[in-house]
């Protein structure tokens, strides 16, 4: 597999280097120089979850890592469901918050950390990701007590819901949590500038585990194909996908997927007031804003990073930006649209609920909608809680932490600080 910088284009690696080094020079993200693209659909929809997973998976690859190998991480990631279930007529929820973090990020994470094992030289490596709260708990517990790997995660401090926190702050060992006095544009700038800082890459070996590298967004790409298998094949011809965005690493995964085939008619970018995507698509002017706290955490980030991706897509495909609708949904219409889902047997979380929103209110006559959930309702529970007046159990994973100690540290804003952590954590 060989990707180029999408900011740097004479800089080109193999999977295994991408995977590695997570960003190029001046901050660039690594894209595919080709996109495989499947003829055979139907006949690949009809595969089991891992064995159509390992085959697209594989043919991003190419020959740096053979099909038995591909395979084998794939056994190892992606061993809980995806699975759909019906809201309403014509419209389902992909819910992909099944595996041990309950949240859509398990899928990247654990095969990024398969992924990492497979090309790694030996080296020690030191992970450095921002969270805004579902990636560092997959990330922790996908790379938690791995030989010669340290993780360090930044997260906004008092931004993120208390058993989003307990889920990753509490494991201890290689895993090292720092609650930054910031937001998550703030967290993910610090992330920037320590890969700009070639000297500390080279020093500490230096990697992220955002959906940056590449590795985490190729196992995104799988479950919109599972998605796909479950629904009745007459179906499948008219399917509009709604997606909750935040960083736009769930969407480039989606539109990737339809580039190499998957027959999806639309996409909505669905966002909450952090809406620097939709005002883009409206205008034409790219004009950040600070960032503003919401119900709908997960997706409080003014400066997307995965949307150069996006850009870049569009660009190779000669498909026009104008081909994603949009939608910016409020806390109080989240709030709405939760009971509303509530009241047709169907429990949600405001992430869910705003790609719902969007979905539900932009949907044409004979087209099926397929709406992301991202994250266990109980993950919010406080949130959910509030307003449906309920007390939503806790699975096991949530159980388990929510009464451990926070271990994490806490850090200003600022980049002296934080190459002090990682050199202390490397050379623990």
């Amino acid at each position: 597999m060989k990707l180029y910088n999408i900011k740097d284009n004479q800089e080109r690696v193999s999977f295994a280097q991408a995977v590695r080094q997570g960003l190029g020079r001046k901050q660039g993200l690594f894209f595919p120089e080709t996109l495989p693209e499947f003829d055979n659909i139907e006949q690949l929809l009809s595969e089991s979850f891992v064995a159509r997973s390992s085959k697209i998976l594989s043919a991003l690859v190419g020959d740096e890592l053979s099909p038995e190998q591909v395979n084998s991480m794939v056994e190892a990631a992606f061993q809980f469901p995806a699975p759909i279930k019906q809201v309403k007529e014509d419209v389902h929820a992909l819910e992909l918050f099944h595996g041990p973090t309950l949240a859509f990020k398990d899928f990247g994470g654990r095969f990024m950390a398969q992924s990492l094992a497979a090309v790694s030289d030996g080296g020690r490596i030191t992970i450095l990701t921002a969270t805004s709260g579902d990636t560092g708990a997959a990330v922790a517990h996908a790379f938690y007590d791995m030989d010669n790997i340290d993780v360090v995660i930044l997260y906004p401090k008092g931004k993120i819901s208390p058993l989003q926190e307990k889920l990753f702050c509490t494991l201890g060992k290689n895993i090292h949590t720092v609650a930054v006095n910031g937001d998550f544009d703030a967290c993910q700038a610090l992330v920037k500038q320590a890969f700009d800082d070639e000297a500390l890459r080279q020093e500490i070996g230096l990697n992220s585990a955002n959906s940056i590298n590449i590795s985490r967004l190729m196992a995104q790409i799988c479950y919109y194909f599972e998605a796909f298998s479950q629904l009745p094949e007459s179906k499948r011809d008219q399917v509009v996908v709604s997606v909750p965005s935040g960083n736009f690493g769930n969407l480039t995964a989606g539109l990737l997927a339809k580039a190499m085939g998957l027959p999806i008619k639309r996409f909505i970018a669905a966002t909450n007031v952090n809406d620097t995507v939709p005002r883009y698509l409206d205008t034409g002017e790219w004009s950040p804003k600070p960032t503003i706290a919401t119900t709908s955490n997960a997706m409080d980030v003014s400066q997307p990073n995965n949307w150069p991706r996006i850009e870049e897509l569009v660009k190779t495909k000669g498909w026009a930006l104008e081909m994603l609708a949009k939608g910016a949904v409020t806390d109080e219409q989240s709030a709405q649209t939760v009971k509303e889902l509530d009241d047709l047997g169907y429990l949600c979380e405001p992430h869910g609920a705003i790609a719902y929103r969007v979905l539900d209110d932009q949907l044409e006559d004979g087209e099926t909608g397929l709406f992301l959930c991202t994250a266990h309702p109980a993950k919010f529970k406080e949130v959910v809680d509030e307003i449906l007046q309920s007390d939503i159990e806790l699975p096991a994973p949530l159980a388990k932490h929510a009464s451990m100690p926070l271990l994490s540290s806490e850090m200003e804003n600022d980049f002296s600080s934080l190459k002090l952590l990682l050199r202390k954590v490397a050379s623990q």
